[in-house]
């Protein structure tokens, strides 16, 4: 599949990662539909890159939004054959701090938001999915997942942040066996440092530290390697049921 041919449906696509990666694929030639909560953002990236872009208000932990975002886009652009999880949240938080447990309805809603939303929008994606013609590869679909480094080295505080993440590399390669029958591929990026909002809060000192911790190079990632990274993921059939980490060398610290 060329990246020019891309119909892609991109959660958590009007900030961070999900952003850079929706502005690549529509300046490549590609079609995106953003879906987000964030709608100011959003519609104002419409705005923006024009008439190959829409925006849909999404949660993508509910059954009934993810459906009608699917329609939506199908409605706009004809099919999709690329989907993009981007959508996720964090907190900081100790199994035990100050003698107090770890709250648990913080832990749930990271696992349900993380990974819970990913699985949500994987599967009622690839259903439509595997309704469309396949390419001359046999080929419907790629479905790519935002993981990230803490999956394997979760810092202090981490617990749920890591637990999410984990589960999105555990489930990349069964969900790729699940779906190759019907030529849909399923990959997953796991990221190091980025440039995203979260770290965008941070002072520019803090912000310094943290990318000099990279070996090389030694900054923080950019939004824009990451959607080259999609690029090659898109583009290359025989990448399919991996984890590639995204990530400068670095190997976290516990803290």
């Amino acid at each position: 599949m060329r990246i020019q041919d891309s119909v892609a449906v991109i959660t958590g696509g009007a900030s961070g990662l999900g952003e850079g990666t929706v502005r690549h694929i529509v300046q490549s030639g590609g079609k995106v539909a953003i879906l987000d909560r964030a709608e100011e953002k959003g519609k104002r990236l419409v705005e923006e890159l024009g008439e190959h872009v829409i925006f849909i208000n999404t949660n993508v932990t509910s059954e009934e939004d993810v459906q009608k975002a699917l329609d939506q886009t199908i409605e706009s652009f004809g099919h999709f054959n690329t989907v993009i999880n981007c959508a996720g949240i964090g907190v900081s938080e100790k199994t035990v701090s100050r003698g107090t447990a770890h709250q648990y309805d913080s832990f749930k809603k990271v696992i349900e938001v993380n990974l819970i939303g990913t699985f949500n929008v994987i599967r009622l994606a690839a259903e439509r999915i595997t309704s469309f013609p396949a390419n001359g590869d046999g080929e419907r679909g790629v479905i790519i997942n935002t993981a990230s480094v803490a999956a394997y080295e979760g810092q202090i505080g981490q617990a749920a942040y890591s637990a999410s993440k984990g589960g999105i590399v555990g489930m990349t390669l069964p969900i790729a066996r699940d779906l190759s029958k019907s030529g849909i591929r399923v990959v997953t990026i796991a990221p190091g440092l980025f440039e995203t909002p979260l770290l965008g809060s941070l002072p520019e000192g803090v912000r310094t530290a943290l990318g000099a911790q990279v070996p090389f190079p030694a900054r923080l990632g950019r939004p824009s390697e990451f959607a080259l990274l999609a690029q090659s993921i898109i583009e290359n059939v025989m990448l399919n049921g991996e984890t590639i980490r995204l990530d400068g060398a670095i190997r976290m610290s516990p803290k």
